[in-house]
């Protein structure tokens, strides 16, 4: 390299023209035309011309210099037709070298100044020839065109990323609250960056719309779509990330309405028993609008006949309709304080599919005869025709315990069962529930329930009873179906019943995973030999397909064989773990929403768990686990001790303590 060369390199994809001012070892020192000196590798120039200037002139003498040569070298630029030349050329396979090029532009003589010239158009206009190494070779008309689309798509996406940054702008520059236009395929592109980040097919795109803007982060996103109205400031995230449906589709709601029309069918059943005399009540909570379980009790000359009714969802839905397909997507109803996601519409689970007061409905029965010390004699499952004459909640109930019939009998007969599964090594874990919902005003309200309440309790053990009895019905007659089981305890730490809070908490750490599967095994922690879940049809994709197979063993149709089981389960289980999860997660949000307010507050706390920077705590008024910091004091599990709230934020799920 020889000192005053002018030569030309590639910078933020400008082509820059120089001067080498010294050379070393490869690595150039250089001034360029923008009067900064830079240090360059020569193998990173673009240009070398045989062409100099005199180095040893005043410095903005050399600049003008170049700058004077740029403006050449531009001018001879645009005179070259990059097209008409490919159009010439681009039948001939043969690669053509840069002094060959010149002279497919230029007449002679040819400067430097032409040579570079022609460097310069090829780069700015790259569709027709690939350039490499000061040699060129024409694509053919393919690759032509595929150049061409992905051009136009590229300035389809540049052009979609500067409306995007346009549109934040407009949102947080709006002052007076007017709506502001929004193109539906910015804000898809915009939502789906703020729920699934880098995995968003449209991530590079969002990125740049971000970048334009003034946001520093996709999280700063959610106050853009709460200003511009998209979303209100409490919106259920979980719902979106985890795609999960919260309409039905049109085939549905046509379907349901074609049910409706149909409703009174069941009762020309020949198989059904018609139970409608018997006293049928309900038990559930007041809000409480889907009633699938009702109970009765007979009194006779031995004992008693106590009946477990369930609501025969199956004889309004049937495999592999419409309602049947959408109520396998959601698999279970989703239950939170600010919304209900019901598996079945509600004009199915609130009213047709529902064991409302006074109305006439198909039922799956479990009659057991039983003795005056509450032993099982015998028991049958029959389909049957149904009425509830009594419709009362848990308070209500509680309130009958001790004074009247059926329910003091039922809560004597609740306790007797449970005892029996207490001595057969059932573990009772025996923690309150805290219940939030929202006030019509918006305001917050919660209680602690304790679900070991008589009428709770009554319920449980006639459920976890029929549930029981069904799983043994179904395997006496080799019928796969839903089951439930769980091995015994890593460890038991008590027997019976105990009422401390934190030998339930050690207690439910030492319990082994529950397993669902379609074959019947022991259920350590309720004490059975074994069990399924058939009492909540209208709630719950497994009870569905398990009361299925009890009605195929009945008389009604075929069973689903093991495999098909096991396929639906393994189709369904993600929904399951989705529909679990963002019950719990909505629950935490609004009791931590709560806890925004109550910033200054302290409450009782128990010590679960200690880490090494911090311990996992509960706060007893809301059963709520969340972390505190390690502050020197040391705490073991099972300390109660007094927590102060410093800072919440629900959305965030963020909830500060100090002790």
């Amino acid at each position: 390299m020889i000192i005053g060369s002018i030569v030309e390199y590639i910078d933020q994809q400008k082509i820059v023209a120089a001067v080498i001012l010294q050379e070393k070892n490869g690595k150039l020192r250089l001034l360029n035309e923008n009067n900064r000196e830079v240090i360059f590798s020569e193998k990173r120039l673009s240009h070398l011309s045989a062409a100099r200037i005199d180095t040893t002139v005043a410095r903005n003498t050399i600049v003008d210099q170049l700058r004077v040569l740029t403006q050449t070298r531009k001018a001879l630029s645009e005179e070259i037709n990059i097209k008409e030349l490919w159009e010439i050329l681009h039948e001939e396979p043969d690669e053509i070298d840069i002094s060959t090029m010149t002279l497919f532009c230029f007449d002679p003589p040819l400067t430097p100044d032409h040579e570079a010239a022609v460097i310069r158009a090829f780069f700015k206009d790259r569709l027709y020839f690939k350039f490499n190494n000061l040699i060129f070779a024409p694509y053919t008309e393919n690759q032509v065109e595929t150049k061409k689309r992905q051009i136009k798509d590229l300035e389809k996406k540049e052009r979609l990323a500067k409306n995007g940054a346009e549109w934040i702008n407009d949102v947080l520059n709006n002052k007076n609250g007017s709506p502001v236009k929004t193109d539906p395929q910015i804000l898809d592109i915009l939502i789906a960056y703020y729920l699934f980040n880098t995995d968003s097919h449209h991530y590079l795109i969002a990125r740049d719309m971000i970048k334009n803007s003034p946001l520093n982060s996709p999280e700063q996103l959610f106050s853009v779509f709460v200003k511009a109205g998209i979303w209100e400031q409490n919106i259920n995230i979980d719902l979106l990330t985890l795609k999960i449906p919260t309409v039905f589709s049109k085939d549905v709601i046509e379907h349901e309405k074609r049910l409706i029309q149909e409703k009174d069918t069941f009762l020309q059943d020949p198989l059904r028993k018609d139970l409608t005399n018997t006293q049928l009540i309900t038990i559930d909570g007041q809000s409480t609008l889907d009633f699938d379980d009702a109970i009765s009790l007979e009194t006779t000359d031995t004992g008693y006949t106590l009946g477990i009714h369930i609501i025969d969802v199956d004889a309004f839905i049937k495999t592999d309709d419409p309602i049947d397909l959408a109520a396998r997507e959601r698999a279970s109803s989703i239950y939170m304080p600010d919304d209900k996601l019901p598996m079945l519409p509600p004009n199915l689970s609130e009213d047709l599919c529902s064991l409302k007061e006074g109305q006439v409905r198909p039922g799956i029965s479990t009659i057991i005869k039983m003795n005056r010390f509450f032993e099982i004699q015998e028991y049958t499952i029959i389909p049957s025709i149904i009425k509830v004459h009594h419709q009362m909640s848990y308070t209500e109930a509680n309130l009958l315990n001790g004074k009247d019939d059926p329910v003091t009998t039922l809560y004597k007969m609740a306790t007797t069962l449970r005892e029996k599964r207490l001595k057969a090594g059932a573990i009772q874990i025996t923690l309150p529930e805290v219940n939030i919902w929202l006030e019509e005003d918006g305001e917050i309200g919660y209680s602690k329930i304790d679900r070991e309440n008589p009428s709770r309790m009554l319920i449980s053990e006639m459920m976890i009873l029929a549930n029981s009895l069904m799983a043994e019905f179904l395997a006496n007659n080799n019928t796969p179906a839903v089951f439930r089981s769980q091995a015994q305890p890593k460890q038991r730490l008590f027997k019976g019943i105990e009422t401390s809070l934190s030998l339930n908490f050690m207690q439910r750490k030492q319990l082994s995973r529950a397993v669902v599967g379609t074959d019947p095994e022991t259920h350590a922690g309720l004490g059975v030999k074994a069990y399924t879940t058939a009492t909540s049809p209208i709630r719950r994709y497994h009870d569905l397909i398990t009361q299925r197979q009890i009605k195929a063993i009945l008389g009604y149709g075929k069973a689903y064989t093991k495999s098909e089981l096991e396929n639906i389960l393994a189709s369904i289980s993600i929904a399951v773990s989705n529909a679990n999860r963002v019950q719990a997660t909505r629950k935490r949000y609004w009791i931590i929403k709560y806890l925004e307010s109550k910033r200054g507050e302290a409450y009782e706390a128990m010590v679960l768990d200690s880490y090494r920077d911090h311990f996992i705590v509960l706060i007893k008024e809301f059963m709520l686990e969340t972390k505190l910091p390690h502050s020197g004091i040391k705490f073991k599990p099972g300390d109660i001790i007094q927590v102060t709230i410093q800072h919440a934020d629900a959305r965030r799920d963020q909830l500060s303590l100090f002790a």
